[in-house]
Order: C-alpha cells, then sequence, then structure tokens
C-alpha cells in the first residue's frame, strides 16, 4: 500500500512508503516541515509536534 498526502503547511504531494507507520515523523521535501502520520486508510498527516527544551530540569 503506498499512498499520496498533501503537506499541510505546503500542499506539496508527498508519497508514503509501504512500510511507513501510524506515528511516524516524515520530512515534507519541499518545505522541510516535519508531518507526523496519523492515518493510513485513509492516508493523513499533521504538523509534527514541537519537542520542548527541558533546559536540565
Amino acid at each position: 500500500m503506498s499512498a499520496t498526502v498533501a503537506c499541510v503547511e505546503c500542499a506539496a504531494e508527498i508519497e508514503l512508503t509501504e512500510d511507513i507507520e501510524v506515528g511516524e515523523i516524515i520530512v515534507c521535501p519541499d518545505c522541510g516541515v516535519d508531518l507526523e502520520v496519523t492515518g493510513l486508510e485513509p492516508a493523513a498527516v499533521e504538523l509534527a509536534p514541537m519537542e520542548q527544551e527541558d533546559w536540565g530540569e
């Protein structure tokens, strides 16, 4: 199963490979934004959550 999704930031078409899993982070080849795969049937992505710095706490 290979699917195509649109980047939520720049609308570029991104092809998901057959071995992709929900929760994986991919990078848009056009704008470079990190996207999280949120569904496979139908294929869906959303902006990946930003990691918070803990500053040694």
